[in-house]
């Protein structure tokens, strides 16, 4: 169970890089699934040390999301259900 930050807070933080206004996450469970597809890219690339202390991978991926890191594609994009990133850095 994410507390902090709130589903709602990282749904607003996503949806402000949307282009054209539309939302690009309309619900708890997109926001969700992109927070677990990066923290499993962070996995794969044994990237879960921060600052010299081993953190969760998941909450790296939270935090990419909340700082703007990272990127998420629209539901409808061809490309959603890949883990890789795109030219822009989005996954």
């Amino acid at each position: 169970m994410i507390v902090h930050p709130s589903y709602l807070e990282m749904m607003e933080k996503v949806n402000e890089g949307s282009e054209d206004g539309t939302p690009i996450v309309n619900s708890r469970y997109s926001i969700v699934m992109a927070a677990s597809k990066r923290a499993r890219q962070l996995i794969a690339a044994e990237q879960t040390v921060v600052d010299g202390v081993d953190k969760k991978a998941l909450s790296i991926a939270v935090d990419d999301l909340m700082e703007g890191k990272i990127h998420v594609l629209a539901e409808q994009s061809e490309n959603y259900e890949s883990y890789e990133e795109d030219e822009n850095g989005r996954i």
